[in-house]
């Protein structure tokens, strides 16, 4: 299919991370300075999404057993990776799928176990809001010499565009494979791609992909709808988040047999933490006297649960939550300078509705029977009658065995990723007929509005660290998994004072001949 490539990026990032795995242990232990600190008694995890299990995960293999690690979460663990029930069987409504480059996500469903399903093999097409402008064939080279017509060698160009992007994002793995951690989103980007991935956050994929040559066209018929499928918004999203939605075209994603959250619980379970089913509403800073030697600083974490309200104290928060408007309302005090309870920017708001019915496939444009719909994924190119950002035929999270995708002439169940909520005549217009209907609103992604002169920062204080800055350069479950990985390296070098793997340059030239 057109849509799907292989990357030869793939292959030579996955050989480093396994040799990297294997030689980890032994050289750190050689390279690291002797302790100077006793590890810390307690720590607390604010929020029990990817972002905070993996860093639960994460700080328990950095300060190691001793150490007590607690989660709050008010709702259910997982996040924004979530299930809902239909026609007898669970299916995604949030994360859904994982790109098989994603190797900290790999890690995790190895680690753990837990089996994974391969993403049923599905078409494509793109709808302009009146009609399919493109769907793909069973032929692949039917797909190519349609593409090569339209756009000439755009499709070509984005793919190698894509891949140079991948390549120097795959570094990060080697990176902190080695113990190495940043102190800010920039640092991170600057150490994997240079002045190149900060000019990638700070102009807008649109200008970023018109200055190395691709067709408005192109980018209207073609890399707008991939873009609106992943985050909901146009080509004017910033270049690197955009650069990462481009690679969702790949073949080989996959998911987590039983739903994506299981990596959460998983986590959680595997880190030995203990979950604390509460709303964090206050982080202070306290200072306590001591008899032995000097005063020692501790935060006092307020939370609000079931039971009522109380405060516990840690030496080290790591806030897995974005402190965003609508995201979250949790109070900061006692802090050496003032901070703000909520960053600047919104999240994006979108809405996940599972539909079990019959497809109006004539809405699509379609004038043929609809048993000879084969298309799965509708993408959407931007149009003045915005319904929908996209519109999938969706599996269980356990597909039973026998399990066959039905026709489109069948009742089956999609998933609709829309703008607002569906009303009864959106349905109307999308199905013949439906039997159930589920809706999820999500505030699921940043509004990207590039330039983004400063991001949020993963310090907010001294031994208070923030997860959710790297959202704003892009927003996924690896993306999470980074952040969590970084933040672990960053406590624990800050906590023993390592500052030899903290912001390091130049660590691709330094690191190149050591595999």
């Amino acid at each position: 299919m057109i849509f799907k490539r292989t990357m030869s990026v793939g292959t030579r990032s996955l050989r480093a991370f396994f040799l990297l795995t294997i030689c980890h242990s032994a050289r750190r232990c050689l390279a690291s300075a002797p302790e100077l600190h006793q590890a810390p008694t307690n720590i607390a995890v604010v929020g029990a999404g990817i972002g905070g299990t993996a860093a639960a995960f994460y700080l328990r293999q950095e300060f190691g057993p001793t150490v007590k690690i607690d989660v709050f979460e008010p709702g259910d663990v997982g996040g924004r990776l979530a299930t809902a029930r239909m026609a007898n069987q669970e299916y995604e409504t949030g994360g859904a799928v994982i790109h098989p480059l994603n190797l900290h996500m790999k890690h995790f469903v190895d680690k753990l176990g837990i089996s994974t399903r391969q993403d049923v093999p599905s078409k494509k097409a793109v709808f302009n809001g009146s009609e399919l402008t493109f769907e793909e064939s069973d032929w692949f080279i039917v797909n190519f010499l349609r593409m090569l017509w339209r756009y000439g060698l755009n499709y070509l160009f984005m793919q190698m565009w894509v891949e140079s992007v991948m390549d120097k994002f795959m570094r990060i793995y080697q990176y902190q494979q080695y113990g190495y951690s940043f102190t800010s989103v920039e640092r991170l980007l600057h150490a994997m791609g240079g002045d190149d991935f900060l000019s990638l956050m700070n102009h807008s994929l649109e200008e970023t992909m018109r200055a190395e040559g691709f067709t408005q066209v192109f980018l209207n018929d073609v890399v707008s709808p991939f873009t609106r499928l992943t985050y909901g918004q146009s080509v004017r999203i910033n270049g690197l988040a955009g650069a990462l939605s481009l690679a969702w075209a790949d073949s080989g994603l996959w998911a987590v047999d039983g739903g994506n959250k299981r990596v959460c619980s998983g986590l959680l379970y595997h880190s030995k933490s203990e979950l604390i089913p509460a709303r964090v509403t206050n982080v202070s800073f306290k200072v306590r006297p001591s008899k032995t030697g000097p005063s020692t600083g501790f935060y006092e974490v307020t939370y609000v649960g079931d039971t009522g309200a109380g405060h516990s104290m840690y030496d080290i928060v790591v806030i897995a939550t974005p402190l965003h408007q609508g995201k979250s309302d949790i109070a900061f005090s006692g802090l050496s300078s003032p901070m703000v309870s909520q960053f600047p920017g919104i999240y994006h708001q979108v809405f996940s509705t599972l539909v079990y019915g019959v497809l109006n496939t004539s809405y699509l444009g379609v004038t043929g029977p609809a048993s000879e719909f084969t298309v799965s994924d509708v993408l959407t190119a931007d149009s003045k009658d915005d319904i929908m950002y996209s519109l999938t035929s969706v599996d269980p999270v356990h597909a039973p065995a026998g399990y066959n995708r039905p026709p489109a002439s069948h009742s089956k169940v999609w998933k609709v990723f829309s703008p607002r909520a569906l009303d009864q005549e959106d349905l109307r217009r999308l199905f013949l007929s439906w039997d159930s209907v589920s809706q999820t609103p999500w505030l699921a992604y940043p509004t990207y509005r590039p330039p983004q002169r400063q991001t949020p920062p993963f310090i907010l204080h001294n031994r208070l660290y923030y997860l959710s800055a790297v959202e704003w350069a892009a927003s996924s479950m690896e993306m999470s998994a980074i952040s969590a990985r970084n933040a672990a390296l960053l406590a624990h070098h800050r906590w023993h004072e390592q500052t030899g793997r903290i912001d390091q340059e130049d660590l691709h030239t330094r690191l190149r001949g050591e595999l």
